[in-house]
Formats: C-alpha cells, sequence, structure tokens
C-alpha cells in the first residue's frame, strides 16, 4: 500500500505535524479542517459561518484530488456548545442534500484556535 499526502494552497495549511489528508488507497482522510480562511487565517465568529468555511475547505482538499463531497462515506464533527447543533446542522445539510455520508457529532470542550466547529471527513476514491 501507498500513502499520498495531500496538500493545496486552497485550504488553511496544517498548523503542525500532520497533513491535510492523506490517501491510502481508494480512501482520502481529511484531517479536522477549523473554519480558517486559507488566504488571511482569519475565522468568522457565527457558528453557522464555521460550518460553512469548515465545509468549504474540506471541498477544497477533495477537489485538488479531483473528488467532491458526494465521495465523503463519513464525517466527524466537533462542536464546542450542542446548544448550537440545530445551527450547525442547518448548514451541514446544506452540503449533502442527497445521499448524505455516515456522520458523528461530538461536543469537545475547547477547540484549537478557540473555534467552535471543527469537521474531519474520509472520501472515497473510485
Amino acid at each position: 500500500m501507498s500513502k499520498k499526502i495531500i496538500a493545496t494552497t486552497n485550504a488553511p495549511e496544517a498548523a503542525g505535524p500532520y497533513s491535510q489528508a492523506t490517501r491510502a488507497g481508494g480512501l482520502v482522510f481529511v484531517s479536522g479542517q477549523l473554519p480558517l480562511h486559507p488566504e488571511t487565517g482569519e475565522m468568522p465568529e457565527s457558528v453557522a459561518d464555521q460550518t460553512a468555511l469548515s465545509l468549504a475547505n474540506i471541498e477544497a482538499i477533495l477537489a485538488s484530488e479531483c473528488l467532491n463531497m458526494g465521495h465523503i462515506v463519513k464525517c466527524m464533527v466537533f462542536i464546542t456548545d450542542m446548544d448550537q447543533f440545530g445551527e450547525m446542522n442547518a448548514v451541514y445539510a446544506g452540503a449533502f442534500e442527497t445521499n448524505p455520508p455516515a456522520r458523528s457529532a461530538y461536543q469537545v470542550v475547547r477547540l484549537p484556535k478557540d473555534a467552535k466547529v471543527e469537521i474531519e471527513a474520509i472520501a472515497v476514491a473510485d
């Protein structure tokens, strides 16, 4: 099995000893994406806007491998306040209007850069 490191300038750079994503066989593992603008590093305030930007970053990483959101088979959502789950979920649902992937959602105490949302994904590249 070979492993390919995936990196694109259309999503925020990895901020530590990890890759934006890796491809192994027919799977693409996208690291947790914070809601950071890839060019400015700025983060929006609302959970809705943070969710949209995290998903856009995932989409950009997948696009660098000629994949799209329809290739995702599993997402993991990390949120710091479950009282904001509905707001996050409304935006998330718009990214997967048909055949949504499996998903887990977890409330966490804190996320890097004090983000309110972080999303990671696994996609199948066939």
